[in-house]
């Protein structure tokens, strides 16, 4: 059997997987998103990637969107992978005099990676907490949108005014507000945990994608099972060599040794990954929908492949 191919975003958060592959075996092909989590929902349904970990409500509104189209996604949530909230950066070019706050944001054209990605997500629930959501125009952007796809062109963008603003996370931003390149302006936390882990449907046992309690067998297949156990040593392993960790993140990623220690102060990640708590997917598809990003009818089990409670039963 061919290894499994999970889509990660190559980025600081990326570093247990990382950590799973070169200690603890961990059989699959790790292939790069640097546009997130809005590419990887494309190629889980293309079948470019078996498995995707990325930003929950990058997910959580691909879910939501197939079954208002009538429609399944293809993949259901099978875990989650960090337990803090995300703090979203929101910045624009560096000479953008007339741009110093959120608060003069209003109207002006965000920046996303794609459509249906964190960063246009987020423009909602940034707009919804500003008062700024036109409750008339229910799901419509409240902001123009500039679809950019890589974080280069985001940065390129607010600089040449092809964008206004667009937000990125806070870490992986900080280099280019220390070198000039770009201007923060404010901040944003998701209101959920930051970062799942779903999983093609073909790895799943069909009785178990509404986490029905009385299923006969594992929920998961045995590929993904072992899967999701490696990426629980990777973590592990993370969080008992932070040194190794600054020094990946520093020498192989884009971000200073400093900051690196100071994203490692921010940040914890699931002790075991198997699962989803059914609260946080009800949370996030209610502030989704509240922000117009869902409609109201959304069936919330139908997105979760394994529930947390769930996964304790197949350890």
């Amino acid at each position: 059997m061919a290894p499994l191919r999970i889509g990660f975003v190559p980025e600081h958060f990326s570093t247990p997987l990382e950590f799973a592959k070169k200690h603890y075996g961990l059989d699959a092909k790790l292939l790069p998103f640097p546009s997130g989590t809005g590419h990887m929902v494309t190629a889980l349904q293309s079948g470019e990637i078996d498995i995707g970990v990325g930003l929950t409500e990058g997910w959580i509104a691909a879910l939501g969107k197939a079954q208002a189209a009538k429609a399944d996604a293809g993949f259901r949530v099978v875990g989650t992978y960090v337990e803090t909230p995300l703090c979203w950066a929101v910045s624009t070019g560096a000479r953008r005099g007339e741009l110093t706050s959120i608060q003069d944001l209003k109207g002006k054209k965000v920046g996303v990676s794609r459509i249906g990605s964190g960063s246009y997500v987020m423009s909602f629930v940034l707009a919804d907490q500003q008062g700024w959501l036109d409750t008339s125009s229910s799901g419509s952007p409240p902001f123009p949108v500039e679809a950019l796809n890589t974080f280069a062109n985001l940065r390129d963008g607010v600089n040449d005014s092809t964008a206004d603003f667009f937000m990125w996370e806070h870490f992986t931003s900080k280099r280019y507000y220390d070198n000039g390149e770009i201007k923060r302006i404010g901040e944003i936390y998701t209101p959920w945990s930051s970062w799942k882990i779903v999983a093609v449907n073909d790895l799943l046992h069909p009785a178990n994608w509404s986490s029905a309690s009385n299923a006969s067998k594992p929920a998961l297949k045995d590929e993904l099972e072992d899967v999701l156990q490696k990426i629980n040593k990777g973590v592990k392993h993370f969080e008992e060599n932070n040194e190794e960790a600054v020094q990946y993140i520093s020498t192989k990623l884009d971000y200073s040794e400093e900051d690196a220690r100071e994203w490692l102060k921010t940040v914890r990640f699931a002790h075991d990954v198997r699962g989803v708590d059914r609260e946080t997917v009800n949370k996030t598809v209610g502030i989704l929908q509240k922000a117009g990003v869902l409609g109201e009818q959304i069936d919330q089990s139908a997105m979760i492949g394994l529930e947390r409670s769930e996964a304790v039963k197949w350890v």
